[in-house]
């Protein structure tokens, strides 16, 4: 049976390796078609670069950007809004065009929190997808951003409680929060190992972050085991766009 096809929709150029890089990986090996939604930085900024060599490394299609500018870096993309402050059905249907193009049996974006670091980004990304994968199984919905396509299953990346201990030393440094769910409420946790070189490589293709000093920075400068132990593991939460429908005839309850 072949791998379902995957589309991951995140804010910024390297939340999708650090995030589902060894799933992207994974689907891609196993000859899925797999691509990648961005919604911030300019398709002619070096970052977007940096996001097609880490595709390329992971195997997908070349990057697809939305353009907006990043919330915190407004020279990301000269002319345009903040991705949080451009309309709403503007954004839902610049995403939706996306999806009906791809048709991804999967779709994966952030979680509620916005993963580890709560991003304002990585927060309005997930908002704007769980609309997005809706709308885009809506004949009447955005009727000029293609033919209806809806997705059969939407995962969040996320980190469990768990987590912390690992990734708790490494995130202190850098003074930023971790936001995490309850181990319990992990739908799948995918071990990608076997593609854990991919993933790093995917990782540090981003060199604008790993100069700065981001997450990618802190992952250059770890050892192997270090980056097995990290990195080793993606947790996702399943949540469907559309749950099975029963004919009802009894009052809501």
């Amino acid at each position: 049976m072949p791998a379902p096809s995957l589309l991951t929709v995140f804010a910024h150029p390297h939340d999708e390796s650090l995030s589902a890089g060894g799933v992207l990986a994974r689907h891609a090996a196993a000859g899925a078609r797999t691509a990648v939604v961005t919604a911030t930085w300019a398709p002619q900024s070096p970052r977007a670069a940096e996001l097609a060599e880490a595709l390329r490394i992971l195997g997908a299609d070349k990057p697809r950007l939305l353009g907006y500018a990043d919330s915190r870096v407004p020279e990301s993309a000269p002319g345009r809004p903040r991705f949080r402050d451009a309309p709403l059905d503007e954004t839902v249907g610049a995403l939706v065009a996306q999806i009906r193009d791809i048709r991804p049996e999967i779709v994966v974006t952030h979680d509620a929190y916005g993963g580890l670091t709560g991003h304002e980004d990585h927060v309005h990304t997930h908002r704007v997808t769980l609309l997005a994968v809706h709308a885009a199984g809506l004949e009447r919905l955005y009727p000029h951003a293609g033919e209806p396509w809806q997705p059969s299953a939407l995962y969040l990346a996320t980190h469990p409680h768990s987590a912390v201990r690992t990734w708790g030393g490494h995130l202190a440094r850098t003074g930023k929060a971790m936001h995490t769910v309850p181990d319990d409420s992990i739908t799948v946790a995918v071990d990608v190992t076997p593609w854990l070189e991919q993933k790093v490589a995917a990782v540090l293709a981003h060199r604008t972050e790993v100069r700065r000093g981001a997450v990618p920075g802190l992952i250059a400068a770890l050892t192997v085991a270090e980056r097995e132990r990290l990195l080793g593991t993606e947790w996702y939460i399943r949540h469907d766009p559309v749950p099975p429908v029963s004919t009802q005839t009894e009052p809501l309850s």
